[in-house]
This record gives C-alpha cells, sequence and structure tokens, in this order.
C-alpha cells in the first residue's frame, strides 16, 4: 500500500475533527490526493485500520528519539520497544521518507555507473559531500571505482564533515542539475561524519574497506579508530554464521559477556544462548542475575570489547563477516 493510501485511512481513523487540522497543514496537492483516496475508500477492516495507526505512531516515535538523541539511541529504544526486525524496518521507513526531502535527489535517482563517471572528474570533497546524501550501498559502488588514494581522501572528507553551508550544497546542485537537465531541491542539514562514512565502508567490501582504514590510520589515526569501533557493533552478532558465533563466544572473557547482555532485546539474547551449552546458558543467566543493574557505560564497554574480539578473529581469518561485495566463502 502506498503512502497516501496509508495517509488517508489514517485520516479515516482518527475521525474528521482531526484529519481537517491535519489537513490544513498539508501543501496543496498532498490534500488533493489524499482526499481523492478517502473519497475512494469504501471499507476499511478493523485489522487494516490498527496495523496502520500502529505503523503510525512507531514512525512518529521513532523520529523523536531520533531528533532526542540520534539514530544510535533511536535503535537502541526501538530494539527494547518493538524487537530487532521491526526497529529496524520502521528505521528503514522513516530513512526512506527522509531521503525524499534531502538534498541531491537527482544523484540518488541516477544510475550507479553514470553517476560514477560524473564524479571521477569532481574533486575529492565534492564527491565526499554527495556521497553523504547518497544511500549507503549506491555510494559504496561508487566509491570502490575510484583509485585507492582517492578512495581514501574521499572517506577522510566524509568522516571529517560535520555540517555543509547551504551555499556550498546549491553550488553543487547547480552544477549536479546542469549535467542531468534535472532541478534539485535546495535544503541545509547536518552530513557526513563517522557514521555516514561506517554506512558507506560497511557496503563496500572487506579489501577496499581495509585498504581505506589502514590509510586512514596513516593520515587519521584518530578517526580510524572511530571508524573501526563502530563498523561491526555488538548487535551485528547476528549476521555472523553459527561456528563463527561460537568462535566468538569461546574468546570472549565471560564477564564481559554477562555484561554485554544487560538491557538487550530478548531475541539477540535468545540468539546468544542458542550459541552456548546449556550448562553455560545457565552459568550466564545465573550470573547476569546476581549481577543486579549496570552502568550504560559499563554495559557499552562490554559490547565494545566482545567487538573487539570479533574483528580480531576476523582479522586473522579465523571468522567471516559479511559486507556488500565480498566473495562468498568456497568451502
Amino acid at each position: 500500500m502506498d503512502g497516501v493510501k496509508k495517509a488517508a485511512i489514517l485520516m479515516i481513523s482518527l475521525g474528521p475533527e482531526i484529519s481537517a487540522q491535519i489537513m490544513k497543514q498539508l501543501p496543496d496537492p498532498y490534500i488533493q490526493r489524499v482526499s481523492y483516496e478517502i473519497a475512494n475508500i469504501d471499507y476499511v477492516s478493523p485489522k487494516q485500520r490498527e496495523a496502520i495507526v500502529n505503523e503510525y505512531l512507531q514512525m512518529s516515535q521513532a523520529r523523536e528519539y531520533i531528533i532526542d538523541g540520534g539514530i544510535d539511541y533511536a535503535k537502541n529504544l526501538l530494539n527494547k520497544a518493538l524487537g530487532q526486525q521491526r526497529a529496524k524496518e520502521v528505521i528503514d521507513m522513516l530513512n526512506q521518507i527522509q531521503l525524499r526531502e534531502r538534498p541531491f535527489n537527482i544523484a540518488r535517482k541516477a544510475d550507479p555507473q553514470q553517476l560514477t563517471n560524473l564524479l571521477l572528474g569532481e574533486q575529492p570533497q565534492t564527491v565526499a559531500l554527495i556521497l553523504c546524501y547518497m544511500q549507503p550501498e549506491k555510494a559504496a559502488q561508487i566509491l570502490i571505482n575510484f583509485p585507492l588514494e582517492a578512495q581514501t581522501d574521499i572517506a577522510e572528507r566524509i568522516g571529517t564533515i560535520t555540517n555543509t553551508s547551504p551555499h556550498v550544497i546549491e553550488k553543487i546542485e547547480k552544477v549536479i542539475e546542469s549535467k542531468f537537465s534535472s532541478y534539485v531541491e535546495n535544503e541545509t542539514e547536518h552530513v557526513g561524519g563517522v557514521q555516514t562514512l561506517v554506512e558507506i565502508l560497511n557496503q563496500v567490501g572487506r579489501t577496499t574497506e581495509k585498504a581505506i582504514v589502514s590509510e586512514l590510520e596513516q593520515k587519521q589515526p584518530a578517526l580510524a579508530e572511530e571508524v573501526k569501533a563502530s563498523l561491526f557493533t555488538f548487535e551485528d552478532i547476528v549476521s555472523l554464521q553459527k561456528g563463527d558465533v561460537q568462535k566468538v563466544l569461546r574468546d570472549v572473557n565471560h564477564d564481559d559477556l554477562v555484561l554485554a547482555l544487560k538491557g538487550v532485546s530478548d531475541e539477540l539474547r535468545e540468539f546468544i544462548y542458542g550459541n552456548l551449552s546449556s550448562r553455560a546458558v545457565e552459568t550466564l543467566k545465573e550470573d547476569m542475575q546476581y549481577l543486579g543493574p549496570a552502568r550504560l557505560s559499563a554495559v557499552e564497554e562490554a559490547q565494545q570489547n566482545v567487538v573487539t574480539v570479533i574483528r580480531r578473529l576476523d582479522e586473522m581469518g579465523e571468522i567471516y563477516i559479511m559486507r556488500g561485495d565480498q566473495d562468498a566463502i568456497i568451502e
């Protein structure tokens, strides 16, 4: 179901008084489209109405969390409230909505190869800014086509951008507009930073990622360390193969694991239990019970210690972290 029809059903569910107040806030084209859908809906089942109202509430809640504490804060709270899978779906939907409101919409819609050919002739700072506004997987497709030195230069600039002036965005958009013969709406917002770089590197493949991070370690050690710490999160352990998870758990300090599991979702906790012996699970549960409340900073430190083990085993070739265009394993 498309967004306009969902909006129409939501309006119907909220009743005429509240819906009238909402409609006043919409641009005229949206008022016309939503009104048309409302006029053409004969019946809405209770199940359908409940699902759409719940989706709206979850999206609204996610947006508030992001405004209050950022994307990681939102993911953490939504994981606890909705479970990891549903939380990811809500964040992804919200990201898609926000993407349509951001600058460089033309770059996000353009063919990757065509856009790559265009950007190969641009300055690294220009490429970095445009990639900040793109889908991470598409930005990764473009980044891997640059020479290694240029990849590192672009990655460094993405990782150190904090915000961009309207003048710079407008200037670059006009260049893109002239080359693609399309209009791009202006908007100012915070872009770039470590998280944007991490999302792109997570898609480029392990070989490219290691090469870029290695170069960054030489040029900007502090940025490289921050990127390395963020490339794989504790929650990402569910993406590992069963045998690899068990290797990790054998190498992880028991006290770190006990503390790391405090406050995580039930799904993640059960995933960990499923890769341990019944005796080990019993011991782990008892130790978690005896531990009692724990500081968030201590929990995050313990989770990062587990991630450090994962990355060490990955670098040694003992386990395999799937990323982007990385080759499959051959048995």
